[in-house]
């Protein structure tokens, strides 16, 4: 692909920041606190308009609710707004309450799901006020224990719920169903692969499909596989980005495996080569959700963007009609080294250009380290 056309789809890229990551987090053991935290919504959009100033490329936040919830959505729209940004997915949460120790649409106790189902219902009330587009559900139902509680029923509580759920979609919003395998419930998930997300999405309709979460598979997964399959039935609805080494350790974008990344964004990159229409390949939606427990928030989060950034260049920089000439000619070596020339390409000069064009720093990092923010912040939000 020629430098022009690579710039112009560098451009476009459009990355999601949670609101989340710029509150205080942690593990299981300790939450960590850290100088200048967010603590409020509009502090933690404030955040993220950073991130957008100094980048370029992620003008959404998504929100949880209730962490995010406020009396007037119509003044948070108008915040975002005025701070160059606009609200993204919403995150309905359905794990931290007391009545969802057994599930929540899943749940035995129809009161239960009832309840569940009117939280999600909320949280598509809030999206048509505030202009999303996107539902991001992921459930932590599930049983702990064999015999705890029927797979079968379980599933069929799960579907009647979602299905009532989708009715309730206005035709331009979509339910994008995320997958975990396991945590927190340890014997069974309800939504515990792709797959699962996958016949859900199938039996649900068009305005549900797969989010994909980077570290929700078991180790040695080829996640690239998934995406490029999900692609194929036009179920990809978009991505949590975040990295582990063992299991769903919510690590920062590319600091374990940037090759992998790299893998996954060349099968988007060829997507977008062979989709019809640009508006089909800009249906995928790209979100960061990742725990910065011992990083800055927003520094982490502007390292997680750039590499999300250097991946996408080098993907697009793949020699497609040689890789498919290998292919075809049963070159293995010649195709994988199609591969292994655009991952070893530095594409910072490309990049530190791209920002040139769009009025922004070369080095986003180094500049929001030198305009000051994170010092102003950390003398305002006293605790």
């Amino acid at each position: 692909m020629e430098k022009k056309r690579i710039k112009e789809r560098l451009g476009k890229q459009h990355i999601e920041t949670p609101s989340w990551g710029y509150a205080d987090s942690g593990t299981r053991f300790k939450v960590f606190p850290q100088a200048g935290a967010a603590r409020s919504l509009e502090e933690r959009l404030e955040d993220a308009a950073q991130v957008h100033r100094y980048t370029g490329i992620c003008p959404s936040v998504a929100l949880h609710i209730p962490w995010d919830r406020t009396d007037d959505w119509n003044g948070a729209k108008k915040y975002a707004a005025d701070l160059g940004l606009s609200i993204g997915a919403i995150n309905p949460n359905l794990f931290q309450e007391p009545q969802y120790m057994l599930g929540s649409i899943c749940h035995p106790s129809a009161e239960v799901r009832r309840q569940a189902e009117q939280h999600i219902l909320e949280c598509i009330e809030i999206a048509r006020i505030t202009g999303s587009a996107d539902i991001s559900l992921w459930l932590g139902d599930g049983t702990n224990y064999p015999g705890q509680d029927s797979f079968r029923e379980r599933k069929q509580r799960m579907e009647r719920s979602l299905t009532r759920v989708c009715d309730a979609l206005p035709e331009h919003m979509r339910l994008l169903i995320e997958y975990k395998f396991f945590e927190p419930a340890f014997y069974h998930t309800d939504i515990g692969d792709w797959g699962i997300a996958y016949l859900l999405a199938r039996k649900l309709g068009e305005q549900a499909q797969v989010l994909v979460d980077l570290g929700h598979h078991p180790l040695g997964t080829n996640v690239e596989q998934i995406v490029a399959i999900l692609i194929d039935e036009g179920k990809l609805g978009g991505f949590h980005f975040n990295n582990k080494k063992f299991a769903d350790d919510d690590l920062t974008v590319g600091s374990i495996n940037p090759y992998e990344l790299f893998l996954i964004y060349n099968e988007l990159a060829a997507a977008e080569v062979d989709a019809d229409t640009e508006e089909e390949a800009a249906r995928i939606a790209y979100m960061i959700d990742q725990s910065h427990n011992v990083k800055n928030k927003i520094e982490a989060m502007i390292q997680s963007v750039m590499m999300l950034q250097e991946c996408y260049a080098k993907a697009l920089l793949v020699d497609r009609e040689a890789l498919q000439a290998a292919r075809r000619a049963g070159g293995i070596i010649d195709a994988e080294e199609c591969l292994k020339d655009a991952f070893a390409t530095d594409v910072r000069p490309l990049l530190r250009e791209l920002r040139a064009d769009m009025g922004l720093d070369a080095d986003p990092l180094a500049a929001f380290r030198a305009g000051g923010y994170q010092k102003r912040i950390e003398a305002k939000r006293v605790r």
